[in-house]
């Protein structure tokens, strides 16, 4: 029995509301939880046990501290992206060494935790991985993550209903990739001077990100149909993006969510980029095998669209085929 148009539309608003709740749930309730739990620190100096205890017994579980010998080697520690911040001990009080490219957030907050601690209203802070200087806060920085997310799921959605034939879709997702890697990089270090380092680094982890995102949501598409388009996009929009920390790190989210974050094409993108752009590759490794996993998956993807598509003609059976006239 066929529901009454009046039902109908019923149902469609039920169904609008709870999507604008689980998008307001999604985007605003980790902002609301902001705060630090495991932070990587470094203290170093004549007093740094003292201030390794102090620090836990302030804030427990927010730090997760490593005492280095001097100032030399904390400041490794942060060239390294292995601390977001190091506290200093010194006979004229503690002196703060930050890396505000790997979070500003981070750097605000362990600023005002030394203020604190020594009892005044400023301590000397020095930035060592300090953000572009156009966006000293890294607002723009943060402001890429959805636009790329948004824009990749668009391609995805344009190629699935555009191009028919799976090859070709995974033609123009590999053509949007490099294409789009290479002018969104243009853009970010060109007119809006955000991104320092390699252009070609850059725009290479663009253009995976790019292929992580249309890649996937497009394979799925591919491989069992059109519906494929709402999981995938559901997945990065209400998931990876919110997750991906890009405004603040992931050890400020609550976990596992900050680790799920990470394992999402949007917070691996985000980490990569960091650690291209500010900080010489380093600390790589994670966030670049998980976005070639899912630009892997993308692909293998694809290919199961592709023996989907061949296998109805494949399986036509010969008495069906158009038989031949009598001579």
């Amino acid at each position: 029995m066929t529901s009454s148009p009046t039902a109908r539309a019923l149902l469609l608003g039920v169904a609008a509301t709870l999507v604008q709740l689980t998008m307001v749930i999604a985007f605003a309730w980790p902002a609301t939880q902001i705060e630090p739990r495991d932070v990587p620190l470094v203290v170093a100096g004549p007093q740094s046990a003292a201030v390794a205890q102090q620090l836990e017994q302030r804030q427990p579980g927010a730090f997760d501290i490593e005492e280095r010998a001097d100032e030399a080697a904390a400041r490794q520690a942060l060239a390294d992206r292995e601390a977001y911040g190091a506290i200093v001990t010194t006979p004229a009080g503690p002196r703060v060494i930050v890396a505000s490219a790997a979070s500003p957030l981070v750097s605000q907050q362990l600023t005002q935790v030394a203020q604190q601690m020594a009892g005044v209203k400023t301590v000397p802070v020095q930035d060592v991985v300090a953000a572009d200087a156009d966006d000293p806060r890294g607002s723009g920085f943060g402001a890429m993550a959805l636009p790329l997310v948004m824009s990749g799921i668009a391609g995805a959605v344009l190629l699935t209903l555009l191009i028919p034939s799976v090859p070709g879709r995974l033609t123009g997702t590999i053509t949007f990739a490099v294409l789009g890697g290479l002018a969104t990089a243009g853009l970010a270090q060109g007119w809006l001077s955000i991104l320092p380092g390699s252009y070609l680094a850059v725009s290479g982890v663009m253009a995976l990100t790019i292929l992580a995102v249309t890649g996937t949501v497009a394979g799925i598409a591919a491989a069992i149909g059109r519906a494929g388009i709402g999981l995938g996009a559901l997945t990065f929009l209400l998931l990876g993006n919110p997750l991906s920390a890009a405004t603040s790190a992931p050890e400020l989210l609550p976990e596992p969510w900050g680790m799920i974050g990470q394992l999402l094409p949007p917070g691996a993108a985000v980490s990569l980029l960091r650690s291209v752009a500010f900080f010489d590759g380093a600390n790589a490794g994670g966030p670049l095998t998980v976005l070639l996993a899912w630009a892997a998956a993308a692909l293998a993807l694809f290919g199961i669209g592709a023996l989907r598509s061949r296998r109805p003609q494949e399986a036509e059976p010969a008495d069906r085929r158009e038989p031949a006239l009598a001579s």
